[in-house]
């Protein structure tokens, strides 16, 4: 039995802005019955940036989280296995994803079933603390955690459209997720990439799939976009 207040506060201390538990038991994926979900925060003044599309420091700032993501997903990886148990850190080199833009276990799925968030119209996980203005990473384990996290099975985004308004490629449906919801039904990932991939080149001239035009208009983006200018104020 691991303790998730030791290993909670070393992930923090590392640069995590989320961090939950979840049992993955249920999906049966190559003997691991936990995950470790981890989140970290875009930078508010990035989010701000990207309402007309994408931005060079929103395409920096991508690369620096999954960067940081990767070192705390095998930070946790070798805790855990130092403790005796089986972990997979699930960094961008070690998972492949496949022509449907798919990969075995997703971060989202940890995610909710750790508690973080639920997945929203955009299919991108939601949480109440950032919205979608996070970037995951995860780690699948055999070991078993003293405090696991209540599952999200259900959507928290109500009756809001914002995102599927604003979607420049209108790939986002407007259906409402549970845990069984296909991720056909809330989004085409193909239009939402073909798009994003336009605008990417479009803006800052990368190959990259690249909009983040469902984050920025988040109703729970933008509170975290103003607390954190509240923030700012008061430091000020």
């Amino acid at each position: 039995m691991i303790a998730t207040s030791e290993l909670r506060e070393l992930l923090y201390n590392g640069g995590a802005s989320l961090v939950g538990f979840g049992d993955i038991s249920a999906l049966q994926y190559g003997g691991y019955t936990s995950c470790v979900a981890l989140a970290v925060k875009i930078p508010a003044d990035v989010v701000y940036g990207i309402g007309l599309g994408p931005t060079r420091d929103y395409f920096e700032q991508y690369r620096a989280l999954n960067s940081k993501l990767d070192s705390l997903a095998e930070l946790t990886a070798q805790y855990l296995t130092r403790q005796g148990f089986r972990a997979l850190a699930q960094t961008t080199t070690a998972v492949a994803e496949s022509s449907g833009f798919r990969t075995p276990m997703p971060h989202k799925t940890c995610a909710t079933r750790a508690g973080l968030g639920w997945i929203g119209k955009s299919a991108l996980l939601v949480t109440m603390e950032y919205g979608p203005a996070v970037r995951l990473s995860s780690v699948l384990t055999d070991a078993r955690f003293d405090c696991m996290a209540e599952p999200v099975n259900t959507s928290g985004c109500g009756s809001c459209t914002a995102c599927t308004r604003a979607c420049p490629g209108r790939a986002i449906q407007g259906a409402p997720w549970d845990v069984g919801t296909p991720r056909e039904k809330l989004v085409d990932a193909k239009a939402c990439r073909r798009t994003a991939r336009a605008l990417a080149m479009e803006r800052i001239g990368e190959k990259i799939t690249l909009c983040g035009k469902c984050i920025e208009v988040c109703p729970y983006t933008r509170a975290y976009l103003e607390k954190s200018s509240g923030k700012k104020s008061i430091e000020k």
